[in-house]
């Protein structure tokens, strides 16, 4: 089977706009939390939000190809970009070669609304113009980039809840190594406008620590109270390794397995056994052991039930498995500078522990004032480490209990 690479990356998030700054924030555990003070007004409990700045597009694309932009795809344009101009690949050679797309992403539910009331308003639905009609797809990012970046490849859209960044990447990575292309863009996108979370907020879901942005994602903290909804977007490049030894590509990392699993338990409901099967199951498809891994980014989100379900996961495969007696990797999740990223999280996070991979250091999980019981065997990551991570894992499960797990081997 073939090999799969990575060759370029991109990023648009809350802690850093470019893979430089993002970087730097990571070291540095430097939140992005802010306030959304205006969402008080919609009956949101929660005023908390990853900060993520919409770009301005008005010098880099005409106004025919942003009208047809959702909110999250404005930042997936952004990531490619960069991801693209990281991988040295330009215009000519994607019109001259097929290059595939996957995204993970939801649908926009600033376009539907949107859609809606202007209808209502105008009394004619077709004053709405066409342009909202592309927006509303669930498809809107990852037809968007194949149109503006001439990816003439494959093209598929994730919706999986916060596996959906994920699951891009092992679709993506599945293509290559099956021979169906050569090179991939992978990613995740997410918008984070005030419509965006309000279902979640309803249910309870997001911490009220509205008086302390940036302590309010707090991943195994025993005080823990809700996670802080977040977004923007992540892209890998992805690439077959030979074809990208012949291009003279720089490599980032190795794609070196991933793993799926789904709950058995109702939706909503984290599970042990879900989380913990995933993580086997991405370890036997890597052919590696526990005791492999240096790095674990855990899905981690600062829910009470979802930190936990997800420590005795971890503590079973790598402390209390018959195959090794070992203490855990060392486990940070970046949730708690970022926020739950949600359809994103899964490629931007590959996206954070790439970086640090290449930069030999961990990045902290901040704001653990009092470590959770659950997560006391573990060693979770609470300053910023200057390690070597040869292999790293990366955890993502979705909210409706779907699991998706990416294991990375620098080379």
């Amino acid at each position: 089977m073939k090999r799969v690479v990575v060759t370029g990356m991109g990023i648009w998030s809350c802690i850093g706009q470019d893979l430089q700054s993002v970087t730097e924030s990571l070291k540095l555990g430097h939140s992005g939390i802010g306030m959304r003070p205006e969402r008080k007004a919609l009956g949101y409990h929660s005023l908390l939000s990853g900060i993520v700045p919409r770009p301005d597009l008005k010098s880099l694309l005409d106004r025919r190809l942003r009208n047809t932009l959702s909110e999250e795809a404005e930042y997936a344009y952004m990531a490619t970009h960069e991801a693209l101009i990281n991988a040295h690949i330009d215009d000519d050679y994607c019109l001259q070669n097929e290059i595939g797309v996957v995204f993970g992403n939801d649908t926009s539910n600033q376009a539907v609304l949107a859609s809606y009331l202007g209808a209502v308003e105008a009394g004619n639905t077709f004053m709405l113009g066409s342009g909202m009609a592309f927006q509303a797809l669930t498809c809107n990012v990852a037809m968007n980039m194949a149109n503006i970046f001439h990816l003439r490849g494959a093209n598929f859209t994730t919706a999986s809840a916060c596996a959906s960044g994920a699951q891009s990447i092992t679709l993506a990575a599945m293509l290559i190594q099956s021979g169906q292309q050569d090179i991939i863009i992978a990613g995740g996108a997410q918008e984070t406008n005030d419509k965006s979370m309000i279902a979640f907020d309803g249910v309870n879901t997001l911490s009220k620590r509205n008086d302390n942005p940036a302590h309010a994602s707090r991943p195994f903290d025993k005080n823990r109270d809700g996670l802080v909804p977040s977004g923007g977007a992540a892209v890998l490049v992805l690439e077959e390794y030979e074809h990208a030894v012949a291009r003279g590509a720089m490599i980032y990392a190795e794609i070196a397995g991933f793993g799926f699993s789904q709950n058995e338990t109702p939706l909503g409901q984290p599970s042990a056994d879900g989380e913990y099967k995933a993580m086997l199951n991405a370890l036997h498809n890597a052919n590696l052991q526990p005791q492999d891994i240096d790095y674990i980014n855990a899905h981690a989100t600062s829910t009470v039930s979802g930190d936990i379900a997800e420590a005795e996961a971890i503590k079973r495969l790598f402390i209390q498995s018959s195959i090794c007696n070992l203490q855990s990797p060392m486990i940070s999740s970046t949730k708690s500078l970022t926020g739950h990223e949600c359809w994103m999280a899964g490629a931007s996070e590959a996206v954070y522990s790439i970086l640090m991979m290449q930069n030999s250091f961990l990045a902290p999980s901040i704001n653990i004032e009092e470590l959770d019981d659950a997560a006391k065997d573990l060693n979770i990551v609470r300053e910023t480490q200057e390690a070597q991570i040869n292999i790293a894992l990366s955890n993502s499960f979705g909210f409706g209990g779907t699991n998706c797990v990416l294991v990375f081997r620098k080379i």
